[in-house]
Parts: C-alpha cells; sequence; structure tokens
C-alpha cells in the first residue's frame, strides 16, 4: 500500500500498488509449466483408469447376460418336468413367460442381445454371448467367447 497525498484536498489516501515487477513474473512463468504438466498427469490418469472401467462394465454385462440365461434355462427345465416335454420338443415362448412370472421380452442382454429359447434339452442362447454353456466357460480378461452360428 502506498500512501498517496490528494491534490486538492491534501488528504492522504492508500492506494493499493500495481503488481508489478520480478516476483509476479515468476509467478506467471510458473503457472505457464505447471498448468500443462497438470494436464498430462491428469491425462495419464485418464488412460490407465478408462480401460479398467471399460472391462468392469463388460464383466458385469457378461455376468448379468449368463444369470438372465440360466433364468430361462431353470424356467424351461422346470416347464418341461411339468408338461413331460421330451428333448427336442419345442417351448414356447409364452409356456416360458408364465413360469417366469413376467414376459420374455422383459429378460434383456445388457449388451443388445436377444435371447433364443431353443428346443427342451439345449441351452438358451444370446446373439451376443452364445450359448448358456459357451458362456458360463469364459473367464474374465479373455477374449468375448464365438457366437455360435
Amino acid at each position: 500500500m502506498a500512501v498517496v497525498k490528494c491534490p486538492s484536498c491534501g488528504t492522504t489516501i492508500n492506494v493499493v500498488e500495481k503488481k508489478t515487477g520480478l516476483w509476479w513474473g515468476i509467478g506467471c512463468l510458473i503457472a505457464t509449466f505447471a498448468l500443462p504438466v497438470i494436464v498430462a498427469v491428469i491425462g495419464i490418469i485418464a488412460a490407465i483408469a478408462i480401460p479398467s472401467f471399460v472391462h468392469a462394465r463388460n464383466t458385469s454385462q457378461h455376468s448379468a447376460c449368463v444369470a438372465n440365461m440360466r433364468m430361462l434355462a431353470a424356467a424351461k427345465d422346470q416347464l418341461a418336468r411339468e408338461k413331460d416335454f421330451k428333448p427336442g420338443d419345442v417351448i414356447t415362448e409364452q409356456a416360458v413367460s408364465t413360469v417366469l412370472s413376467r414376459p420374455l421380452e422383459s429378460v434383456k442382454c445388457p449388451k443388445g442381445g436377444h435371447y433364443t429359447l431353443n428346443p427342451a434339452g439345449q441351452d438358451p442362447a444370446c446373439s451376443v454371448h452364445g450359448t448358456l454353456s459357451q458362456a458360463s466357460r469364459w473367464k474374465p480378461g479373455t477374449c468375448e467367447p464365438a457366437v455360435a452360428p
């Protein structure tokens, strides 16, 4: 703060000095170099974290799909025992919906796949993850299983 005398009345006034000089310049110089370093560190952290998040999401979607196919397989097995179906008999979606107590359309693959019931004695299948037996063998960290033709 600088003390300045008013030219007209003679009163003293405290005036804030302008920030100039060496110290102000050094602060700006440090900020100029620090900002790119901070941005680079955040970029490196993001490059490490994003693949982990993607892997976790894929694993959870796969697990949810397998759980849905197991639920469909259990419903098919229950229906086959109740109605005395033989292996190869066609089980309709409406029949499975009655066992599930909700429409089959409400059971969805998290990756957007569609479920196929298949005849009695065969595993249900997902258009993305393959049959239940293929999807159950998948281990996290490996490639996605090939979808059966």
